[in-house]
C-alpha cells in the first residue's frame, strides 16, 4: 500500500520517503516503504520491534544509506548520507535513549555538535527562549545527572528545536514521562506544528497516544506498509490487528495499547490521553487466582533512607510490603526515588538506614550479591545500563548472573551454559538467529526476555520488574504481562516499579504511591482512580 501523493495544485508536502529499501543479509529491514509528511502534520508511524520503523528513520537520518528509493524534502529530491547533511536539510530526531552527557550541564549537552566557537551566555539564552517559547521550561546550567527524566526528554527536545527543524521525529518521546508530562508534550507538540508549519512523524507503542495526538498513521509490518489513513477514520483495535496481524483481545491488551481501566461504574477502558478514542466497553475481568498470603511478607523493606552526594533526600524512610504470589505496584511520577530503590535492590548501592528483608531474614545490604543470593531477581529499568552487556551473547547474557554453576576447576562448561541457553530462548519465546548471537543484534521486546528469562530461571523469591515494558511494542508487552503474572501465580512476590498508570492498573493487586522518597499511601486497585492516585502522587492524602 503506498501513500496518496501530494496533489499537483498544492504545495508539496514537506517530506517524501519513496520506495525505501534496505536488507541486511537474507533479512529484509524495509521493503520499498512510502512515507509522506505534510506541514502542519503529526503523523503516527507504528509497528513492533524489528518491523522496520528503526531502519527507515536511520536512513533518513543520515545512519544508514537505502538500497533503493529517494528522500524528497519540499518536492526536490536529496541526498542524505551523514547526520549533518540532515540537520542542514531541516531533519532532527528525538531518540528514544537519551544521548545526553550526564556530567555535562544542560547548555553544553544542547552546543554539542556546534560548529565553530561556542559562547555559554548565547546558548543559555537560547535554551531559556526556546524553553519559554515551547513551555519545556530547564535551567541551562543544571547538571543533566540530576535532572528527572522528564526533564531531560525537555532537554532532547530543546536541543533538536533550537536547530529549528522542518520535519522533527519523535521516537517513543513519553516512554520515561508520567500522564501530566505527556500531555504536557503533545501541547507542545501542537503547537509548534499548528503555528510553524512544521512535520512532525511521532513514534509510538501506545496506541492510545497515537489516537490523541496524531492527524494520520502508518503502520508497518516484516518492513512493508501494511496499512495507512487518517487518524480520525481508525481505532485504536484496528490499528492494534493492523500492527501484529491479528485481533487483540482489549481485556488482555488494554494497557499494552495505553488504555486503562476507569473508576467508572460502567468500568470502560479508555485512553489516558484526553481527545482520543471514546470509551470501549470492556471485557469482564479475568477472575482472580486464589492465594494463601502468608504472615511475614516475602519482600518487607523498612525505614530505607538514602542520602545523594549532594545531600538530597532520595529515600525517606520509605516502608514496604510484599507478599508471596502479590503484584504490588510503586507508582509515582520520575524522580521521586524509583531508580534509587530499584538501585538499591539491585545490590548497587547500601542505604544509610533501615533494612530489607527476605522471607522474614534480613539481608547484608553491603555484601555483593547477598540481595541475589537471598532471592530477589531483578529487571533493572534501563537494560542497556545494568542489565545486559550488549557485546556479549545472548547465550552468556542469560548466565552471567549464575556463572558459579557452570564453573569447571579451570574453565567454564560452555556446553552446560549452550544447553541452558537453549532452554531458555524456547521456554521464553526468545527470537534470535542462535545462542552465540551478540546481544545487540536482538530486538528490544527479545533482549527484555533475555533479562526476564535469566531472573525467572534463578527461581527468585522476590522479582523486582522496573519499568519492564519501556519501549517495547504492543506484543512484547503483553508477553511481559502474562509472564509477571505467571510468576506471582507461582508464589513470586513481584515489585511493579512503573511511571505507566494503565500498567499498575492492570497489574497490580495494590498500588503503593511515592513522593519525594516516602510512601504517601497505598491503596488497593479495586479502590484506586487516576484522581486518588494524582492526590497521593502530589503528597496529599486522598
Amino acid at each position: 500500500m503506498s501513500h496518496d501523493r501530494a496533489r499537483t495544485d498544492g504545495p508539496a508536502p514537506a517530506l517524501e520517503l519513496r520506495g525505501i529499501s534496505k536488507r541486511y543479509g537474507p533479512v529484509v529491514a524495509c521493503d520499498a516503504v512510502d512515507l509522506t509528511v505534510q506541514r502542519g502534520e503529526v503523523h503516527g508511524l507504528l509497528g513492533e520491534n524489528g518491523a522496520g520503523k528503526s531502519t527507515l528513520m536511520k536512513v533518513l537520518l543520515g545512519l544508514v544509506h537505502a538500497d533503493a528509493g529517494e528522500i524528497l524534502r519540499d518536492g526536490a529530491r536529496v541526498e542524505v548520507h551523514t547526520p549533518l547533511q540532515a540537520a542542514e536539510l531541516g531533519l532532527g530526531m528525538v531518540h528514544q535513549h537519551f544521548s545526553l552527557i550526564e556530567p555535562l550541564t544542560v547548555w553544553e549537552n544542547v552546543a554539542l555538535g556546534e560548529p565553530g566557537r561556542v559562547d555559554r551566555n548565547t546558548i543559555c539564552a537560547d535554551v531559556e527562549a526556546v524553553g519559554a517559547r515551547y513551555g519545556l521550561a530547564v535551567d541551562p546550567t543544571a547538571t543533566v545527572e540530576r535532572l528527572s527524566a522528564g526533564e531531560r526528554q525537555r532537554v532532547e527536545l530543546i536541543k533538536a528545536l533550537r536547530r529549528d527543524p522542518k520535519v522533527l521525529v519523535l521516537d517513543e518521546p513519553t516512554s520515561v514521562l508520567t500522564i501530566a508530562e505527556s500531555a504536557a508534550l503533545f501541547e507542545v507538540l501542537r503547537t509548534a506544528v499548528a503555528a510553524e508549519g512544521r512535520g512532525v512523524i511521532l513514534i509510538s507503542h501506545k496506541l492510545a497516544e497515537i489516537t490523541a495526538a496524531t492527524d494520520v498513521v502508518s503502520v508497518l509490518r516484516r518492513g512493508r506498509l501494511a496499512f495507512h489513513c487518517r487518524t480520525a477514520d481508525t481505532s485504536a483495535p484496528e490499528l492494534a490487528r493492523q500492527m501484529v496481524g491479528r485481533d487483540v483481545s482489549l481485556r488482555a491488551e488494554g494497557a499494552a495499547l495505553g488504555l486503562v481501566v476507569t473508576d467508572d461504574p460502567a468500568k470502560h477502558l479508555t485512553p489516558v490521553l484526553a481527545g482520543g478514542l471514546g470509551a470501549v466497553p470492556a471485557e469482564p475481568p479475568a477472575p482472580e487466582a486464589s492465594a494463601d498470603v502468608p504472615g511475614t511478607a516475602a519482600l518487607a523493606l523498612h525505614g530505607l533512607c538514602v542520602a545523594g552526594p549532594d545531600g538530597r533526600t532520595l529515600l525517606d524512610h520509605l516502608d514496604l510490603e510484599v507478599a508471596t504470589g502479590e503484584i504490588v505496584a510503586l507508582y509515582g511520577v520520575e524522580g521521586n526515588g524509583q531508580a534509587t530503590l530499584g538501585d538499591l535492590l539491585s545490590g548497587l548501592m547500601a542505604p544509610d538506614a533501615g533494612e530489607v528483608r527476605v522471607d522474614g531474614r534480613p539481608v547484608s545490604l553491603d555484601r555483593p550479591g547477598a540481595l541475589h543470593h537471598a532471592g530477589v531477581g531483578v529487571i533493572p529499568e534501563d537494560r542497556h545500563r545494568s542489565g545486559v552487556v550488549l557485546d556479549m551473547s545472548v547465550a552468556d547474557n542469560l548466565v552471567m548472573t549464575d556463572l558459579r554453576r557452570f564453573s569447571g576447576r579451570l574453565l567454564m562448561r560452555r556446553a552446560q551454559i549452550r544447553a541452558q541457553a537453549e532452554e531458555l530462548v524456547e521456554r521464553f519465546a526468545i527470537r534470535t538467529p542462535s545462542v552465540d548471537a551478540p546481544l545487540r543484534t536482538l530486538s528490544g521486546g527479545n533482549q527484555q526476555r533475555v533479562v526476564l528469562a535469566r531472573e525467572l530461571s534463578a527461581n527468585p523469591v522476590v522479582l523486582v520488574a522496573a519499568q519492564p515494558t519501556h519501549g517495547l511494542d504492543v506484543g512484547a508487552i503483553e508477553d511481559m504481562y502474562a509472564r509477571l503474572r505467571e510468576a506471582a501465580a507461582s508464589g513470586v512476590a513481584v515489585l511493579l516499579i512503573s511511571t505507566e498508570l494503565e500498567e499498575v492498573m492492570a497489574l497490580a493487586s495494590r498500588i503503593a504511591v511515592i513522593s519525594s522518597g516516602r510512601i504517601t499511601g497505598v491503596l488497593d486497585v479495586a479502590d484506586a482512580s487516576p484522581q486518588r492516585l494524582g492526590m497521593l502522587v502530589g503528597g496529599e492524602a486522598a
